[in-house]
């Protein structure tokens, strides 16, 4: 009968330290999940949505870009063969 106490007792201060490790486990990861967002804040990062905003504002500027390109391209060509037709007459 004793040895039944003593098992159980050893049983409730198992479980104890259980609960007092997992309590403790809970503390050390907010404390690290605080840290780690401290450290990121810190980082000055972006989010992914101001990321993905930035590279679609940049892919337009070089569609732009490349347009804008094509038509001084056919504009100065056709400068250049009114350049010429104008010499023709003088």
């Amino acid at each position: 009968m004793q040895s039944k106490r003593i098992f159980e007792d050893l049983s409730r201060v198992a479980e104890g330290a259980a609960s007092a490790l997992q309590g403790l486990r809970d503390e050390v990861e907010a404390i690290v999940r605080h840290r780690v967002e401290r450290l990121v804040a810190d980082l000055d990062l972006v989010t992914r949505e101001e990321f993905d905003a930035a590279r679609t504002v940049a892919i337009r500027a070089r569609e732009e870009q490349d347009a804008l390109a094509a038509r001084i391209a056919e504009l100065e060509t056709r400068l250049r063969s009114l350049e010429e037709a104008g010499k023709e007459f003088q």
